[in-house]
């Protein structure tokens, strides 16, 4: 009899755990009752030019539904706009001259993002934002 419940505590044990599901990163949590998910500036500036060659939008969503920037916005945490620690080693890989800024506020929160593609944490932080940051055009 002790083994049969050692058995169903460890088969309870791993589904809390969520083993076998897949990596993915869960949906972020929707906005609070009356606030609005983002009102966001996204800046993206395709060859690195300069600030007379970038397109810019002004993001405004209630709701992940109301256009495509924010269904990907309704998709990232916070962590996709916190700069690369300083501390973190990256590799040397040039990834393009892409630049863009988000800045406003997301769930809330205060954002001023800058992105590039200048080395190898800074391409994946790109790549996290990419939905977002294609929603420019």
């Amino acid at each position: 009899m002790r083994p049969a419940v050692v058995l169903i505590a460890l088969a309870l044990a791993l589904a809390a755990a969520g083993c076998g599901q897949d990596d993915e990163q869960p949906a972020a949590p929707p906005p609070a009752t009356g606030a609005s998910l983002a009102q966001l500036t996204i800046t993206v500036d395709r060859d690195g030019s300069g600030a007379h060659k970038a397109k810019t939008i002004d993001v405004r969503c209630d709701a992940a539904g109301d256009s495509r920037a924010c269904r990907a916005l309704a998709r990232l945490t916070d962590k996709a706009f916190r700069p690369t620690p300083s501390t973190l080693a990256c590799t040397e890989l040039y990834g393009g001259p892409e630049v863009a800024r988000v800045k406003g506020t997301l769930r809330g929160k205060r954002i001023d993002a800058r992105f590039s593609r200048v080395n190898g944490c800074e391409i994946a932080r790109w790549n996290m934002a990419s939905k977002l940051l294609e929603a420019v055009g």
